[in-house]
């Protein structure tokens, strides 16, 4: 996996975490134990930091990066669906983040709330906890029930094992 040093930061990856082949990480980036960096995906912390806690999920294609002296937080047990974007945000604990979403500046995503497929998060918006979100603009359109939170932890589930999977079951073939 490429790691890069910019102007003396460096990448701070958890031994516990998995960061694929193709994945570029970018200065000032601390992946937290559990968490899995799926293939080609991009976290650039050469301008600001970014931190992804424990057990979350950043799956394959995901672009994150900061603004000068910013911060891009992806809490405990988030998933970023494949392909999405992320600037300067906040995603709290448990949030789902669908595929090719965008989050951009100094959004919030609440606690266990689900940003749907190609949502566009504009500036400044704040999702509330528990809130499902859809559009471009997302808008609200209803409230994250317990068959949510069921699904979403056996995904979550899924990649942490996949952690340890790929950790000791993948080999480059030539």
């Amino acid at each position: 996996m490429p790691l890069y040093e910019f102007e003396g930061k460096r990448p701070a990856i958890d031994p516990g975490a998995w960061v694929a082949p193709s994945a570029d990480l970018i200065g000032d980036v601390r992946i937290g134990p559990g968490v899995y960096v799926g293939w080609a995906s991009v976290l650039r912390g050469d301008n600001g930091t970014i931190i992804v806690e424990e057990g979350s999920a950043i799956e394959e294609g995901v672009l994150i990066h900061t603004s000068v002296d910013c911060t891009c937080l992806i809490g405990t047990e988030a998933t970023i669906g494949h392909g999405a974007m992320l600037h300067n945000t906040t995603v709290e604990p448990y949030a789902v983040i669908g595929m090719r979403a965008t989050l951009s500046n100094f959004s919030k995503v609440g606690r266990w709330s689900i940003i749907g497929e190609m949502g566009l998060v504009i500036a400044r918006q704040e999702i509330p906890p528990e809130a499902i979100a859809v559009g471009q603009p997302v808008k609200v359109i209803g409230q994250v029930e317990e068959r949510h939170k069921t699904r979403w932890t056996e995904s979550k589930r899924r990649y942490q094992r996949y952690v340890e999977r790929n950790r000791a079951g993948l080999k480059l073939m030539e």
